[in-house]
């Protein structure tokens, strides 16, 4: 689940915090960034049990409805599509989610009226609507509503994104790129999915893994030649008058241009300006595009890197 995008943001972040702090201890920096990312994968499971617990939510309002003085007559026969959520139910029961959950302390128990609003906001909705005067009631309709509540409801929500953001720091950048993983894993589920359906885990294979690690380091341990080459190429700029982040971005991608010959120049230098134009200054992407294609022709010269 945790992509390569996410990894070199999260590497960008903790190393600029490091330098920021004038922190020298690589090892709390390391736990540091291993704890962002498992607090992002945390992300995936709270949005799971979203799923879960504003389907609990609803079963305690048409409860206290149906149990209220002089209910009306929809009162006390609601509509039970949502409460009888056929995905919900599927997720409820998931042994990977409980062992996840129970292990790492997910919970909304301390956010009833966070899932009451939410609650609201769905039911109000065209979404919720449309599914419960729908005229097909099966598997594939439960599954396609909860869809589209993330899609059309919980994705660019500001109210719903500043409430997670207030909730864990790490999760300012994550948000949208978790909820896209949600979908996905509605998707993955069938009407046959048992208790052991496989979840999105939280590294792809063992060599995104060590990618985090290998990124890392190298970016640390060769941090004062990596800046001496940025000197070089940075022409009539002193390295004290940049941005830190420009820095620290054109060390993060001078350290994956060495170590990962298998991801070619063009990936790296993309990904790297296209992080310029979010977390630098304006000019930041065009500088940075500039120093760094001076710096894989050094290195190309030098024999350093043999990739296209």
């Amino acid at each position: 689940m945790i992509n390569r995008i996410l990894i070199r943001i999260k590497v960008l972040q903790v190393i600029y915090a490091f330098y920021q702090k004038g922190d020298s201890d690589l090892k709390v920096a390391e736990n540091e960034l291993m704890m962002s990312l498992r607090r992002t994968y945390d992300l995936y499971f709270y949005f799971l049990l979203l799923i879960v617990d504003i389907t609990r939510a609803y079963e305690r309002m048409i409860d206290a409805r149906r149990h209220k003085y002089r209910p009306t007559e929809a009162e006390l026969h609601p509509d039970l599509r949502l409460l009888n959520n056929r995905l919900a139910k599927q997720i409820s029961t998931n042994q990977a989610f409980l062992k996840y959950t129970r292990e790492h302390g997910i919970s909304w128990s301390n956010d009833a009226e966070f899932i009451k609003k939410t609650l609201e906001r769905i039911l109000e909705s065209d979404v919720y609507n449309d599914y419960i005067t729908g005229k097909d009631d099966n598997y594939e309709t439960d599954k396609t509503f909860w869809r589209a509540v993330f899609k059309r409801i919980i994705s660019d929500n500001d109210a719903i994104d500043d409430y997670l953001e207030e909730k864990c720091i790490y999760w300012n950048e994550d948000i949208d790129v978790v909820e896209s993983f949600v979908i996905k894993t509605i998707k993955r589920f069938n009407e046959d999915s048992d208790d052991w359906q496989d979840l999105i885990p939280m590294f792809n294979n063992q060599d995104d893994y060590d990618y985090v690690i290998k990124l890392f380091r190298q970016t640390l341990l060769h941090g004062e030649e990596f800046r001496q080459r940025i000197d070089n190429h940075a022409k009539n700029w002193e390295s004290e008058r940049l941005a830190l982040m420009d820095i620290v971005i054109m060390q993060v991608a001078m350290a994956e241009l060495l170590n990962f010959p298998t991801i070619p120049v063009s990936v790296t230098l993309n990904e790297y300006i296209d992080a310029a134009k979010y977390y630098s200054t304006p000019k930041s992407s065009v500088f940075i595009n500039g120093v760094l294609d001076a710096i894989v022709a050094e290195l190309r010269d030098e024999k350093l890197i043999f990739k296209d």
